[in-house]
């Protein structure tokens, strides 16, 4: 079966300085890991054709299918709060871009793909441990309907990969994204006073993704009310990103780059995983905080698109930027209530502080408490909520209060509860667990947990629900790279 790919590569008409034409390294011996079929259909790709030699070729970066176009896209960021003027892709490479079935346009990505000029002193390949993580996170992801960039395929490539851990076998993971456009992207050509690029950039990000923008204003809303949403569905299933720099804060509002994210166990507001967040920028209850901090950074790039009066540009932007906390506060609490089985009048002021008072005080009952935060409200629709604490004597006057609230509006809403609150998750354990096994040669484990966290909303067997023993948690994440 022939491989065709449908390739139709808007990004790549944009100027040269976007980018930097290239092809991938070549590999000594792609293998394949996993094909997502579902995800090639909605790209309109035969799954047959690239679990193929030839398609496995592609996968690995050894050859280039009919249609691609790849490049390296470049790209700068804050990264911990400090400003790098060049970041770019430094070890993937975008092939082109199709449209799914939907009519959406998609970006069909390389990652770990071999060294660009972006690539600075890095090998620009990944190793399996990575691959396999953001395999398994992103597709969890999106099975919960949280949005993010998706998994089309992992391979291996035969060669080793050395990282601190020593010498790793090396992977290839194809991600597939509505866009890779960051906030980076538009720092990049800010920071170098190239405001063609920036307008061409905005007005790209405008037709492919927000087409009812008319104005880099607009575009700039969109954003704050895509992120918004997005933070909220993140805290609402207990994920920590790890590494929200500017670069990796995308402008279609999806979740990317998936380093030492986690998804917590034990509830703990101010948690972090990442071993390079020192200083926990990036913690559980900080992330809302820092959407706003790079969204802010987006605004002062579009600036001179504003308004040309650079005073009356950051008063505008300005005012856009405020609008996030209170945009936040309504998709959080929209996720909560569900969590929760509340439904309420969206107007009703009233209703809606006593409401976060209650969200927030089952919270602090779970902190009090040590409870699991996944199984904690997989447990509130079936009575078992005190099970997943290790001391369950915080909740029960919660527990009160909640059925004193659910009685005031006839009852809980259990079919939004089941779509809102995940039996399982990729716990940290059983990715570490995965990832040693697979290392050694050994999918099966990758295999297993990828076809049970896939299907969150359904039971699952007791093994993938239970929280790590001490001796199994995981207290950092590592980024890969």
């Amino acid at each position: 079966m022939t491989l065709q790919i449908p390739f139709d590569n808007s990004y790549a008409r944009l100027p040269d300085r976007f980018y930097v034409r290239q092809p991938a390294d070549p590999v000594t011996r792609p293998g394949l890991i996993v094909i997502n079929a579902a995800l090639a259909a909605d790209l309109g790709i035969e799954a047959e054709a690239l679990a193929s030699e030839a398609g496995l070729a592609v996968l690995a970066g050894n050859a280039v299918p009919e249609g691609a176009a790849p490049l390296a896209q470049a790209y700068a960021g804050h990264q911990f709060g400090g400003w790098s003027p060049q970041l770019g892709d430094g070890r993937a490479l975008l092939l082109g871009e199709v449209l799914d079935r939907n009519g959406n346009r998609r970006d069909i990505q390389l990652k770990g793909s071999g060294r660009t000029p972006f690539s600075r002193m890095g090998d620009g390949r990944a190793w399996l441990g990575p691959v396999l993580r953001e395999y398994v996170v992103s597709e969890t992801m999106h099975a919960m309907g949280i949005p993010s960039t998706r998994a089309l395929a992992a391979v291996t490539t035969g060669d080793r990969v050395f990282r601190e851990g020593g010498a790793m076998p090396g992977a290839v993971l194809t991600r597939v994204a509505a866009s890779h456009i960051r906030v980076g992207t538009f720092q990049y050509f800010a920071a170098r006073g190239d405001e063609e690029a920036v307008r061409l950039l905005a007005d790209h990000a405008r037709t492919r993704h927000y087409p009812q923008a008319e104005t880099a204003l607009d575009l700039l809303n969109a954003v704050i009310d895509a992120q918004a949403r997005l933070i909220a569905k993140w805290l609402g299933v207990g994920f920590i990103h790890g590494v929200m720099n500017t670069d990796n804060m995308t402008i279609s509002g999806e979740t990317i780059d998936y380093g030492p994210c986690a998804f917590m166990d034990r509830f703990e507001s101010g948690k972090v995983f990442s071993s390079i967040d020192q200083f926990g920028r990036y913690a559980y209850n900080r992330q809302p905080d820092i959407a706003v901090w790079n969204i802010a950074q987006l605004a002062t790039c579009l600036l001179p698109l504003i308004n040309p009066d650079q005073d009356r540009a950051v008063e505008i932007a300005t005012k856009a930027v405020h609008r996030f906390p209170e945009v936040f506060a309504l998709e959080w609490l929209a996720v909560f209530r569900a969590k929760l089985g509340l439904t309420a009048d969206p107007d009703d002021g009233d209703l809606a502080e006593a409401d976060s008072h209650l969200i927030n005080d089952l919270l602090s009952a779970m902190e009090t408490g040590r409870a699991d935060f996944t199984n904690t409200f997989a447990g509130l629709a079936t009575g078992t909520a005190e099970q997943a604490f290790a001391d369950p004597a915080p909740l029960a006057p919660w527990q009160a209060r909640h059925t004193a609230r659910l009685a005031q509006q006839g009852g809980a809403d259990t079919a939004a509860m089941g779509a809102a609150n995940p039996q399982v998750i990729p716990r940290n354990h059983m990715i570490e667990a995965m990832i040693s096994s697979g290392v050694e040669g050994d999918l099966a484990p990758f295999r297993a947990l990828l076809e049970t966290v896939t299907r969150p909303f359904d039971a699952a067997p007791e093994s993938f629900t239970r929280p790590p023993e001490p001796d199994e948690e995981v207290r950092q994440t590592f980024c890969g790279t």
